[in-house]
């Protein structure tokens, strides 16, 4: 496994010259939310229905851009296809959180940790369903919690600088975690999974 440093160094030359699309691709994701989470007395339900599929669809054109297929923005919402699986997936991860995080705050951030890479499970392995990608996401993270929970913590700074553009920074600030994140999950998995194959992993 590379280190934080050159998962970070991987995802800023990976983004060189190709920062349109994701920019693109997360202002949509940020207004729909926005949008939905604005509607009266429904839109918190209607936002955590929509959670799923969405961030599937963030997850999934990710894993396109830096695997150099140059997604398209629809690709945004391909989690749609897979809706039940999506809208299972985050309802499971939401629920396991929420109980580890009644024990006390750490068992509930390696909770997080733990079932980090479902997302990615599930766009790779659309067949396999929420239950599997949860198992398979614990499984890849053996020995690993700690890696991650130092990359994310790394770009705690540039969230500050964000804040201080009033948010703005952010539509730069979520492609570059993001893309470090797809390089540290595709170095955990080794070889991606190959979508055309029959859904198994």
């Amino acid at each position: 496994m590379p280190t934080n440093k050159e998962l970070r160094a991987f995802a800023r030359e990976q983004l060189k010259g190709r920062w349109g699309n994701p920019v693109l691709g997360t202002f949509i994701y940020i207004f729909l939310f926005i949008l939905v989470s604005s509607i009266p007395i429904v839109g918190g339900i209607i936002s955590f229905i929509l959670t799923g599929p969405l961030f599937l669809g963030l997850m999934t054109f990710f894993l396109n851009f830096k695997r150099g297929k140059n997604p398209k923005i629809e690709e945004i919402f391909y989690g749609f296809k897979y809706f039940g699986s999506a809208l299972l997936l985050n309802f499971l991860i939401v629920i396991f959180i929420l109980l580890w995080a009644l024990l006390l705050i750490i068992p509930g951030i390696i909770a997080c940790l733990k079932y980090s890479m479902a997302y990615f499970v599930l766009s790779d392995n659309p067949n396999v369903g929420a239950k599997e990608a949860i198992e398979k996401s614990k499984s890849l993270m053996e020995g690993k919690k700690a890696q991650l929970f130092w990359l994310w913590l790394s770009f705690f700074g540039w969230g500050l600088c964000c804040i201080l553009t009033l948010g703005i920074g952010f539509l730069w600030l979520i492609p570059y975690i993001n893309v470090s994140i797809v390089n540290f999950y595709e170095n955990l998995i080794k070889v991606p999974f190959d979508k055309s194959a029959d859904g198994t992993i």
